[in-house]
């Protein structure tokens, strides 16, 4: 792998931290094979001149977000998400706030309980998201997730989209799921992260979502994300390669500092 592009993302958005003696979920869909942890991470930045970090609550250990926000706690320089049970009270939410939680992850795909936003006790929830000026983190099959986008919409919460809203492959830009995110994304609450290029089909798909992203929104509300430590992928795919990946995204320079540092920087640290 030659060296890094020069001008590195500011913002790494998408990652994740863990150790493997965590409680994982009986249902998880992977077992990381090594731990991933906050000073691990931190190197990993400084070698690539990132310089701030957000990170997204995993999966695979459910409403375990203890070590994160320990993280988040002794590093000023990480925000993150959380997972939170419905009826996660005002106080418990604020203390989170306080520690450097700055949305919630809602789990669509691989879990056996999706979320069901309909229901009073999400409603309550999204309401409690949107008083303290969160975000829903949130990725969803692409059949369902124009469905998911409506009723957060509905709700007036901002949304934030992984992966590029993880299309069908099959269809590509066609996807339902992706065109119901571009549009989504032209109303102005919806946020999208360019992340997980290796888990597309080819490369060529992932450009292809790039390209359609930044012809409707012209770089805005758009954010780069590395996906370390690349879960299931953890020897294919380099944090070097990722950061390569976006500049061939985005080949524009100040499209570039756009996304990878003035938007997550905005929205989630509040520069």
């Amino acid at each position: 792998m030659t060296e890094p592009p020069a001008d590195s993302p500011l913002v790494d958005t998408h990652f994740h931290l863990y150790t493997r003696d965590m409680p994982i979920q009986a249902w998880a869909w992977h077992h990381p094979p090594e731990d991933a942890t906050a000073e691990q991470f931190i190197a990993t930045m400084d070698t690539h001149g990132v310089g701030f970090g957000v990170v997204a609550a995993a999966s695979l250990y459910g409403q375990y977000n203890d070590y994160v926000i320990r993280c988040l706690r002794r590093n000023p320089r990480l925000r993150g998400t959380a997972y939170l049970r419905p009826d996660t009270d005002m106080y418990t939410m604020e203390r989170l706030k306080a520690d450097g939680i700055v949305g919630i992850r809602l789990f669509f795909r691989r879990v056996p309980d999706p979320p069901d936003l309909d229901a009073a006790e999400y409603r309550v929830l999204l309401r409690r998201v949107r008083d303290l000026d969160w975000h829903v983190h949130t990725l969803a099959s692409g059949d369902a997730l124009a469905g998911v986008i409506a009723a957060i919409e509905g709700a007036g919460v901002k949304l934030v989209i992984d992966h590029f809203g993880k299309p069908d492959d099959a269809l590509g830009v066609n996807c339902p799921g992706f065109r119901a995110l571009l549009a989504a994304v032209e109303r102005g609450r919806t946020w999208v992260k360019m992340s997980g290029g290796f888990r597309m089909a080819t490369p060529d798909h992932a450009r292809a979502y790039a390209r359609a992203l930044l012809e409707v929104s012209g770089g805005e509300r758009l954010m780069w994300g590395s996906d370390w430590p690349f879960a299931a992928f953890e020897d294919k795919v380099t944090y070097a390669r990722t950061i390569a990946d976006f500049h061939d995204w985005v080949p524009d320079a100040a499209q570039r500092r756009l996304i990878g540092g003035d938007t997550p920087m905005r929205l989630y640290f509040g520069a």
